[in-house]
């Protein structure tokens, strides 16, 4: 009988060992397959963080390279526009002009104001150029209003615009960096879309500001965006993604449902005037 209960008590030990085996072996595996997981998580957020490191780098990149890139315009407008006006305005102004007879001394006198009269003016533009003058004085509907009107009038295109909702103005830093955004937009169309018309909108939805630009020729998808974003072409995307950064904004391209057209949509904070801009 002894010999009998130990035969039958023989199998339940070995499945009793056999499962703890199982039970170990399936712990283990478990545990190194949350290591695994774990550290393929970790180079995956790694390399995101990597390519997001990138991607704010060649922004960053881009930005500079604008900037540089006016300077250096306004330099060459400078030096050699201006700075060949003024020299010759000297050389009618110079020591010998009070030997001179009077018939001449006036003549000399004029043609340097009249210099003066275009230095001025070229110095004027180049302000401009920096700071739209409308813009300044009354707003950004006025100055994208402006902007649309001149497209229109040139007959390359039938611009129009509608601001629904733009009862006060905003801080002047994102009214400056919004309109160069359009602008930029706008020359890109105008250069590569070959579309009849464009339209743009702006609405208020929340403390949340939307420009929209629709038009009917050829354009991108936020795909083709993010693309162009992550390569070495597409400075002028480049620059309006970085300004976008300044203000907390985004962009968005999209093709409409009907596939008739492309519309630009761009989101930023709402800073009325005089409040304080966040950087």
């Amino acid at each position: 009988m002894i010999f009998l209960q130990a035969n039958a008590d023989a199998p339940i030990s070995f499945v009793l060992f056999f499962g703890t085996i199982g039970m170990l072996v399936l712990t283990i595996g478990l545990i190194v397959f949350i290591i695994f997981h774990q550290r393929k998580v970790i180079r995956y957020q790694s390399r995101l963080q990597r390519l997001e490191y990138e991607q704010q780098k060649m922004l960053l990149n881009a930005s500079i390279r604008f900037q540089e890139e006016e300077r250096q315009r306004i330099a060459a407008d400078l030096h050699d526009d201006a700075g060949p006006l003024l020299a010759t305005a000297r050389l009618y102004l110079n020591e010998n002009l009070v030997n001179l007879d009077k018939t001449t001394q006036l003549q000399s006198i004029y043609n340097a104001k009249s210099i003066i009269d275009d230095t001025i003016q070229l110095i004027r533009n180049i302000s401009h150029s920096l700071m739209p003058p409308t813009l300044k004085n009354f707003g950004l509907e006025s100055a994208v209003n402006d902007l649309f009107q001149k497209i229109s009038g040139s007959g390359s295109m039938n611009a129009s615009c509608r601001f629904h909702d733009y009862r006060e103005r905003l801080h002047p830093d994102q009214e400056l960096i919004i309109f160069r955004v359009i602008q930029e937009l706008i020359n890109n169309i105008l250069k590569h879309s070959n579309s009849s018309f464009i339209h743009l909108t702006q609405n208020l939805s929340g403390d949340k500001l939307y420009i929209r630009m629709h038009h009917d020729g050829r354009g991108l998808t936020q795909a083709d965006f993010e693309k162009l974003n992550k390569s070495t072409v597409g400075l002028g995307l480049k620059n309006i993604q970085s300004r976008l950064k300044l203000l907390h904004g985004r962009i968005f391209f999209e093709k409409d449902m009907s596939q008739t057209y492309y519309k630009v949509t761009i989101e930023v904070p709402k800073i009325e005037e005089g409040t304080t801009a966040k950087a």
